[in-house]
């Protein structure tokens, strides 16, 4: 039957023979098939395995050790069976991707033969070699050791012939080296304080789970093209190249149909997807040319953060086969909309309400109010935070551009919503309420499902937008792992939460009901939140002057952002949320600004390799010719005044070539030369900030005459394929 399923789906991914027997397979037929889900651990596992495989899921407890080897054994049978061979413990390291290390299933057995082997203490640890993975000083290059853990939580799966088991990272002395293991903290950070407040309104609620949604821009380029460009391949975007005259002025891109070489690209990475139990929805073209974008269902945000990690290693292999490469950074081509990966983030029960959404009557909106409102706040008062944990390299260029939101945070509710929030600010009165006053109000939060039917506009300048039943961390870039901002967006919330929760049961205990102690801390987080909300054009001056006069943070440098996490602020909520420890923050920041040093690092280094040895050679070369044409005229017309008013336009050619090239040639030695002076510091915050101010502003001095140069030089000689082959082979 597996052997069929496989043939069958091969022959979808034909496209001379979509159809099998004239009927192309339901995705609902193989959704899933390469993950060890529930109903394969029921069928595999023992009643007793499996129930405590899903007590750990849902509660949180131990594996049993005993148990442990049950499931390896339920869990490799299934494997093997789907062609497995290698297992490997996958995890998220501190990089721009996930790590694997795969081993076989085999072992010796008797008289040495060799036998099938999968035990439970493989399934639940293991300890692969941590020397090379970044970990920010917390553990010697020396010191190897690292251990990789199983996370329960997400299920196992097949990649070709490899049992994938996904888990955290941490060091010999327990410290995160890794996305995972603080997101689980702060996941569970979250569900421990919104329960508590849950409680003032329905005892039934005992978990409270996030959910995430992303949506994965990127772009596609030929491959051939691509390898034709060193700076894409060795740092994924174009380091020089001037605008196509055509781009996305037009805007037929957006939503156009899409290209056949695409669809099939889509279509064969969706069946990949749909087999990994990864449920991809939707897929559009975007705003520019060759670029694209992939959403899913909402999952829980452990879940849907490993799913994100692995969609995009798939897009990655899948498109090799269509002689594709995937771009992921946030901005690969200057002039032209970036890549973001827009976080839509919720929280929900395990009765099923969603606790962003509006409900039926007055006491679900009042519960709805609470969450809204504390949310306003966390982010109010995390905003340094938040912007710290979506800043990079590559999303610097894109935040700010206008085609993303600035990178002032603020929060955009809708003029419904924010008028509604305004006169709850003003009518909910600091002391007891009279009976006509519950009245009032009772009526007037009974409205709210009424007043989100109407505010369905979104506003795609706000880093962070309420869309209905959610909020849209839209500042996310492209490239990242979506737990480095859901960690500071979830343990934010959840510290406000529990803040809340104390200002709340004190009023109480002072005497008040509990609605009025809810809608008297809500008035104050109201007021208090106020300066973050803004439903206008983030992209405007007036919003950049407006921000700073509300006392906003305005932070488009790199290293500066970054340091957030080092405030006494980060250090607190972090660690009294049970998320990261002093030195893990500290740990995980120099991290982060080794990466941005090093990016920027290898940027200025292929540029000056590109613009030294391929585009100054290149123009001297037409320079060149312009000489031997400008000579052939003196040596045909004789005269001087004659021969050089028929050549002027070349002389002046050949004097701003000439330009150019000594331009680019003093700017690249001066380049070089900063970046041995950047070198020499030790200290890492030290130095990022000099590679921020004084190399990285080279890339563009420099990329200005290059560009300058390809509108001059003879496209037959140019060296590199330029932006209009780029973005619109297909």
């Amino acid at each position: 039957m597996a052997k069929l399923r496989f043939t069958a789906l091969e022959e979808l991914l034909n496209r001379e023979t979509k159809k099998v027997e004239g009927t192309r397979i339901p995705t609902s037929d193989y959704f899933g098939e390469l993950v060890f889900d529930r109903p394969k651990m029921k069928k595999y596992l023992s009643k007793e395995a499996f129930e405590h495989v899903i007590e750990a899921v849902e509660k949180g407890t131990r594996i049993d050790r005993r148990m442990a080897d049950q499931i390896a054994l339920g869990m490799k049978a299934w494997a093997m069976e789907n062609g497995a061979t290698h297992y490997t413990h996958w995890f998220h390291p501190l990089t721009d991707g996930t790590a694997e290390k795969h081993d076989a299933f085999l072992t010796f057995g008797e008289f040495g033969s060799m036998v099938e082997s999968f035990s439970g203490s493989l399934l639940v640890q293991q300890e692969p070699d941590a020397s090379s993975f970044p970990s920010g000083g917390i553990r010697n290059t020396f010191e190897a050791r690292g251990y990789t853990a199983w996370d329960v939580s997400s299920p196992a799966f097949i990649v070709g012939s490899t049992l994938c088991i996904p888990t955290i990272f941490v060091s010999y002395t327990g410290h995160a080296l890794d996305y995972k293991f603080p997101l689980l903290k702060a996941l569970h950070a979250v569900d421990k304080a919104a329960v508590e407040v849950c409680q003032y309104f329905d005892k039934n609620v005992t978990r409270v789970i996030s959910n995430l949604g992303w949506e994965q821009e990127y772009f596609l380029v030929d491959e051939a093209l691509f390898q034709s460009r060193p700076d894409l391949v060795l740092t994924g975007r174009t380091l020089m190249g001037h605008s196509s005259a055509k781009d996305q002025q037009l805007d037929d891109h957006y939503f156009s149909s899409i290209p056949e070489r695409v669809i099939a690209f889509m279509e064969e990475f969706e069946i990949e997807a749909y087999r990994l139990g990864i449920p991809v929805k939707t897929r559009h073209n975007e705003v520019a040319p060759n670029q694209f974008e992939v959403a899913p269902i909402f999952e829980e945000t452990n879940l849907a953060n490993d799913h994100n990690q692995l969609v995009m290693d798939v897009m990655k292999r899948v498109a090799r086969k269509h002689k594709f490469r995937v771009l992921f950074h946030e901005k690969p081509f200057k002039g032209i909309n970036g890549s973001g990966k827009h976080n839509n983030w919720s929280l929900s029960t395990n009765t099923g309400v969603n606790l962003l959404s509006p409900g039926k009557n007055p006491k679900s909106n009042l519960q709805f109010l609470t969450f809204l409102v504390n949310v306003l706040k966390a982010v109010h008062d995390n905003q340094d935070i938040l912007l710290g944990s979506i800043m990079s390299a590559g999303n610097s260029h894109r935040l700010g551009a206008n085609e993303a939101p600035p990178s002032i945070i603020s929060v955009f509710l809708g003029s419904q919503i924010s008028a509604m929030l305004d006169e709850l600010e003003t009518r909910v009165p600091d002391k007891k309420m009279t009976p006509d006053e519950k009245t009032a109000l009772k009526l007037d939060i009974g409205k709210i499902p009424e007043i989100l039917l109407d505010n369905t506009d979104r506003n795609r300048t706000s880093p962070f937008a309420f869309t209905g039943n959610r909020f849209e961390f839209r500042a996310v870039g492209s490239s990242a792992n979506c737990a480095s901002a859901m960690i500071a967006l979830n343990t934010a919330v959840a510290n406000q939460l529990k803040v809340f929760k104390t200002e709340v049961d004190i009023l109480i205990d002072k005497g008040a009901k509990k609605d009025e102690a809810i809608f008297q801390v809500i008035k104050e987080y109201i007021t208090h939140s106020k300066n973050i909300r803004f439903d206008g054009d983030g992209y405007s001056e007036e919003w950049v002057k407006e921000a700073a006069k509300r006392g906003l943070i305005n932070v488009s440098n790199v290293p500066e952002a970054l340091k957030a996490y080092l405030s006494d602020k980060a250090k607190k909520l972090f660690s009294e949320n049970g998320v990261f420890t002093e030195v893990e923050l500290e740990a995980r920041t120099e991290v982060e600004l080794e990466k941005y040093t090093k990016k920027i690092q290898i940027e200025a280094r292929v540029l000056g390799d590109l613009a030294l040895n391929h585009i100054v050679p290149t123009a001297v070369r037409y320079m060149n010719t312009l000489i031997e044409n400008v000579q052939g005229l003196k040596d045909i017309f004789g005269k001087e005044s004659d021969y050089q008013e028929l050549a002027s336009d070349r002389l002046d050619l050949i004097k701003k070539i000439s330009n150019h090239i000594q331009n680019i040639k003093n700017k690249t030695n001066d380049m070089v030369e900063a970046r041995k002076v950047a070198n020499k510091i030790d200290d890492m915050e030290k130095k990022a900030e000099m590679y921020d101010q004084k190399v990285r502003p080279y890339l563009e001095d420099i990329r200005y005459h290059i560009d300058k140069l390809e509108l001059t030089v003879d496209n037959g000689i140019w060296p590199l394929p330029k932006y209009r082959e780029l973005l619109f082979a297909r």
